[in-house]
């Protein structure tokens, strides 16, 4: 049972021009929804990267969020080791 999704023009686009490019250098002609199912199936085996490419953070951070961070780093000036650390978060 087939279901539309809908897709911006730009996404639309892409999907021809890789079908196009499927066909150009294969000589094989997919349907937009056989090129959908392999994309989603790939996408299946790397889940985890899908995923981390919605976060809205990422790693390693920009120059600028690191500027950030060392623009607000402050002395308290108590000597923090190891063990000073587990204590505080493990009790």
């Amino acid at each position: 049972m087939a279901t539309a999704v809908k897709v911006d023009e730009d996404a639309k686009s892409r999907l021809e021009e890789l079908q196009a490019e499927i066909r150009l250098r294969t000589g094989t002609t997919v349907t937009q929804q056989d090129l959908l199912t392999r994309l989603i199936d790939d996408a299946f085996e790397s889940r985890d990267d899908v995923i981390d490419s919605f976060r809205e953070s990422t790693v390693p951070l920009s120059e600028d969020d690191k500027e950030a961070m060392r623009r607000d780093r402050f002395r308290s000036g108590v000597e923090t080791d190891e063990s000073d650390i587990d204590e505080i978060l493990y009790g």
